[in-house]
């Protein structure tokens, strides 16, 4: 079910100047995720980590929109826009089959995903579990994730709570702002403004947005990426930011290199975790080879 909560959702000064259309789909009861769709012609599907939602994308779904192409980008359960659920499927694979859930619901198949962080793992389980529906993918520091988060981060998540508790929003986010900077080559596009973009879900209730978070880094998988690789057999391209010092490991890359057949990478100077951020044209770059490289070969 699609329920359209907005048309024609004109910009504001930290919002993409073009006309943007926000949808809510279920994929079960309590289930709904936000997808936010722009431009017209060929898609281009984008799934954003753990933070940021479809505003982390902006500057490149922008630059896609006066290429001629239409972006959905689909913000996966318990995070941006979509609901939180408590008694729900948060792992990788069951955020794998709401992504396929909403690529059906709109029709759209055999299409790029382009995907950042903990959304490359989810990408990758789109690409071997429903075939049908990727030609390729472009993943933004996102490698072969096995779980939503690390010991680290649910550590932190475990202790958030108390520690809003004696200091209160503000704190949290200001911590949230030094980990965006800490993990950028250039740390001057994280403002104010942009703060407010990447924490917007925080104003309505932090600890719903919390508890979504938790459940996302707690989540069990039911069946582990790693052994289904070699099957997947499309073109994929992985963005790496030179500038992130905590970003994917030398195993997870070697996984990658090793299972797919497809893999290309290339390592972007002045750019950490957040690409799509400092290097905005690198990305769509990317995008636009593929699907070149792809209707080159489709040809054939």
């Amino acid at each position: 079910m699609i329920d359209v909560l907005a048309l024609s959702v004109l910009a504001g000064a930290a919002q993409a100047p073009h006309t943007q259309e926000l949808l809510r789909i279920s994929t079960a009861p309590a289930e709904t995720l936000a997808v936010t769709v722009q431009g017209a012609g060929t898609p281009v599907v984008l799934v954003p980590g753990l933070l940021g939602g479809a505003f982390g994308y902006r500057k490149v779904t922008d630059a896609l929109v006066e290429r001629g192409y239409r972006t959905v980008v689909i913000e996966p359960l318990g995070t941006g826009g979509s609901t939180r659920p408590e008694n729900a499927d948060y792992s990788l694979t069951g955020q794998a089959d709401r992504i396929a859930h909403v690529l059906d619901s709109l029709g759209i198949a055999q299409n790029v995903l382009v995907c950042h962080q903990i959304g490359g793992s989810m990408c990758l389980r789109v690409a071997y579990r429903r075939p049908d529906l990727v030609r390729g993918i472009v993943s933004i520091n996102g490698g072969p994730a096995e779980r939503g988060g690390t010991s680290g981060l649910r550590r932190a998540l475990s202790l958030a709570g108390f520690i809003k508790f004696f200091t209160g929003d503000d704190f949290i986010i200001g911590k949230l702002r030094g980990g965006l900077k800490d993990s950028s080559a250039d740390p001057s596009w994280v403002t104010d403004d942009v703060m407010h973009g990447y924490t917007g879900a925080f104003e309505d209730d932090f600890g719903d947005v919390l508890g979504g978070m938790k459940r996302i880094a707690a989540a069990e998988e039911p069946e582990q990426l790693a052994p289904n690789l070699p099957d997947i057999d499309i073109p994929v391209r992985l963005l790496i930011g030179e500038g992130d010092e905590n970003g994917m490991s030398d195993e997870e890359l070697n996984t990658l290199i090793t299972h797919l057949d497809g893999l290309s990478v290339e390592r972007i100077a002045d750019a950490g975790q957040y690409i799509q951020e400092e290097r905005p044209e690198v990305v769509v770059a990317a995008i636009v080879e593929l699907f070149a490289t792809l209707d080159a070969e489709a040809r054939r």
